[in-house]
């Protein structure tokens, strides 16, 4: 899969303050099942830009420094935390429309308490539950933000299948991870998926964990699909 972070081409990210995600730009565009290698370069004004795209020769020495290197994805049938068929006790069997509607009070409740853009609250739900509050996958993570019970507790979660308490949870958590990687919503992500403490084993870089990077590029998939719709329906607002 292919993604993409690119000033003067698809968009940007800008390093923020940890107290906020919101301020973050960010597109990425995926393309099933191709390898690619992610570059990292961080401007004099603070911006940090990532590509896909390998980088021209030339330049300033060391710009861009490679932080993930990619692999092509496994075959169909690859397991992979949250919504994944055959690898859940209890998967995802909600496939009412409104379901992707039916806890947006909650979401923005969560956005505005933790600082979090409503777009990836909902990209992390998709990936993890497909909205389905019921979900329980073999590694025992419960819920719409699929909770591990190690953090159940710590994000003040009583009952991880609760719509409220689940994404109050899980955004708290993404609030937390990107305190500690100082905005860096790639290594939120990957973080939220296999744990800060994998993430030190590589010097605080993305593992070369196969399940982990598909689900980084799903998660940075609906996180630009829910961004752009938002853009749609506020540029349709009168």
């Amino acid at each position: 899969m292919a993604l993409t972070f690119v000033a003067g081409y698809h968009g940007r990210m800008r390093r923020v303050a940890m107290a906020t995600l919101c301020a973050l730009i960010l597109v990425a565009l995926v393309a099933p099942s191709v390898g690619a290698d992610i570059y990292r370069r961080v401007a004099k004004d603070g911006t940090v830009y990532f590509t896909n795209i390998r980088p021209h020769r030339g330049g300033s020495p060391g710009a861009w420094k490679k932080v993930i290197r990619e692999r092509a994805p496994a075959g169909k049938g690859a397991a992979r935390r949250g919504n994944c068929a055959g690898c859940d006790v209890v998967p995802a069997h909600d496939r009412s429309r409104d379901r992707f509607h039916r806890f947006d009070a909650f979401i923005a409740e969560a956005s505005l308490l933790y600082h979090i853009p409503e777009p990836l609250i909902r990209a992390v739900i998709k990936v993890e539950s497909d909205y389905d509050p019921r979900v329980v996958s073999s590694a025992g993570a419960r819920g719409l933000m699929q909770l591990m019970p190690s953090v159940i507790a710590d994000m003040q979660v009583s009952d991880p299948h609760n719509p409220r308490q689940g994404i109050l949870g899980g955004t708290r958590l993404l609030r937390l991870l990107a305190n500690r990687y100082e905005g860096d919503i790639v290594k939120t992500i990957a973080a939220y998926h296999c744990g800060p403490g994998n993430l030190a084993k590589y010097s605080d870089n993305v593992p070369p964990y196969r399940n982990t990077r598909r689900y980084l590029r799903r998660v940075l998939d609906y996180y630009y699909h829910y961004k752009q719709q938002n853009q749609i329906a506020a540029a349709a607002q009168p």
